[in-house]
């Protein structure tokens, strides 16, 4: 946890986001999601290293693709977070409303998912910071279907009270970090929906699956809770369209109770399947995912050792259906690759 901060400062930081998100709310929405594009590539000129992170994330991800079109999709995509936490975030409970939302909502392709909704049935939701990340469970809830979704804490009580305001503000629930499994239990136990942003790095600790050719450490308590309620995981993302406040909400894949109780490892499987979903998702918009994030930080135990791929893992990569040979033995070269630079240190 972060060291609290004397009173003054919170006030302070409080003060001017207020008043500077105050001033670029007085343009229209277009010309403020413009100027918040600008602030980012402004903010990528002074502090380099947020944008190296992500053309080396995208680098990676993408080693097919020119260095030119790798610096212009890392670009963008700090430029999407600043229009998601500087517009987006503020203008939601003005233009997403019961009777405003089908103006910037599209929500076609939530019809696989609707069932579930409309009869209340126990769900999980997993989401990226893919598009909007702060979208999907607003509008479900403006919808008719609140959820309660797992948050940290921001440092600053006073911003924190207000951006929970924001997003409580149609019904959604916030549940923290702190104490948050046996709320989620609870949730699920009672029919609720509970909703997770997944694709954070879990620690040394996590489950290490595939994600766009590498190793990356996930969270293993989605899946847990999805086996021991029996509930399905959706994959679901908010795409923006067209560089306006206008969103595509769609489902990325259904995990199922039937899919993965017959699987040698059911919570590796589970694991890798929704990063799979959202790693398709962002491969349909690359430049909204926020590739400055350090998704890859952690790495297995065997890196740290300076070990190869271990067979039982390689054994669990081949289990996975969707991956091809070449994918399998471009995540095995990379985590060997990563070793052997560990055993010369």
């Amino acid at each position: 946890m972060s060291k609290k901060q004397p009173a003054w400062v919170n006030w302070t930081q409080y003060v001017a986001l207020r008043t500077a998100i105050s001033v670029l709310h007085s343009f229209s929405v277009q010309s403020t999601l413009s100027t918040a594009a600008g602030m980012g590539a402004l903010f990528c000129r002074y502090h380099r290293r947020h944008l190296q992170r992500a053309i080396d994330n995208v680098t990676l991800s993408f080693p097919e693709w020119s260095a030119e079109r790798v610096e212009q999709v890392a670009l963008r995509s700090i430029q999407n977070m600043f229009q998601v936490v500087m517009v987006d975030a503020v203008v939601m409970p003005r233009l997403v409303t019961r009777s405003s939302w089908q103006r910037c909502l599209r929500v076609g392709h939530l019809q696989k998912t609707m069932e579930r909704l409309i009869r209340n049935q126990p769900t999980i939701f997993i989401t990226g910071h893919i598009g909007n990340w702060e979208l999907l469970g607003y509008s479900l809830a403006v919808l008719g279907y609140p959820l309660y979704a797992l948050a940290r804490p921001l440092d600053n009580p006073l911003i924190n009270d207000w951006v929970m305001g924001i997003r409580e503000a149609r019904g959604m629930r916030i549940i923290t970090k702190w104490g948050a499994v046996p709320a989620l239990q609870q949730v699920l136990r009672t029919g609720g929906r509970a909703a997770f942003i997944a694709d954070q790095n879990a620690g040394g600790q996590g489950l290490f699956v595939p994600f766009f050719g590498r190793l990356a450490s996930s969270y293993k308590s989605i899946g847990l809770l999805a086996m021991r309620y029996r509930v399905p995981i959706v994959a679901g993302f908010a795409r923006r369209i067209g560089g306006r406040f206008d969103y595509d909400l769609h489902v990325g894949d259904i995990i199922r109770p039937e899919d993965w109780e017959n699987h040698p490892d059911p919570l590796f499987y589970i694991t890798a399947r929704y990063n799979h979903a959202m790693e398709q998702a962002i491969r349909g918009a690359p430049e909204q995912y926020l590739w400055a994030h350090r998704r890859w930080k952690s790495r297995p135990h065997h890196e740290r050792l300076g070990h190869p791929v271990p067979a039982r893992l390689v054994a669990k990569l081949e289990s996975l259906p969707w991956l091809t040979p070449a994918e399998i033995d471009r995540i095995v070269e990379s985590s060997n690759e990563a070793a052997r630079r560990h055993a010369v240190r």
